[in-house]
């Protein structure tokens, strides 16, 4: 179960889809894995656990989000 960032949160950022937020956060950890493997590992996180951080501080938004 995931705590932090909260789940709720999260869903607001991608106007309360979650399927939206699922694609959003699988993408992007995927993007995580291939371009910072050494930096993951070090790290005590998980690569969704990173993306998820990432879109709720606002770094990664989905496309039609953005205006």
């Amino acid at each position: 179960m995931m705590i932090e960032p909260p789940i709720d949160e999260l869903v607001k950022r991608t106007d309360g889809n979650k399927y939206k937020l699922c694609c959003i956060m699988a993408k992007r950890a995927k993007e995580l894995e291939k371009r910072m493997p050494e930096e993951i590992e070090k790290s005590n996180k998980k690569a969704i656990s990173l993306a998820a951080d990432e879109i709720y501080r606002g770094k990664v938004v989905s496309s039609d989000s953005v205006k």
